[in-house]
């Protein structure tokens, strides 16, 4: 089971993402950090209803990230990817309400601390 902490900028808990990763303003971290934190910033012009972040060696997304919460447009959410088992490499999807989604695949989490959907 993964355990996810998702805090949005403002402090409420809503989460609304797209997903592509913007590399050029990526923040490396160590790889041996303790935490894996990625900052998720939604800049799809829609609100993302739904956010998934899954192991690149399992085949199921596991549980809604986002929970209750929704991610705005413009909006920017804490996510602790630290599943436990040291990984590293995460796939990433975002949901919308129409049931369109976006995935950005194998986002490694020890050297990315930011990553954008659009």
């Amino acid at each position: 089971m993964f355990h996810f902490k998702s805090i949005l900028a403002a402090g409420a808990a809503a989460v609304a993402l797209s997903a592509c990763v913007d590399t050029s303003t990526a923040t490396p971290v160590s790889a041996v950090a303790a935490d894996r934190n990625v900052i998720i910033t939604n800049a799809t012009g829609r609100t993302i209803w739904r956010f998934y972040g899954s192991r690149v060696t399992t085949s199921s997304w596991e549980e809604d990230i986002l929970g209750s919460s929704i991610l705005p447009n413009g909006d920017s959410v804490n996510i602790n990817f630290d599943d436990g088992t040291g990984s590293c490499n995460f796939d990433m999807k975002a949901e919308f309400r129409d049931g369109t989604s976006i995935v950005q695949p194998n986002i490694n989490v020890c050297t990315v601390s930011r990553v954008t959907f659009r």
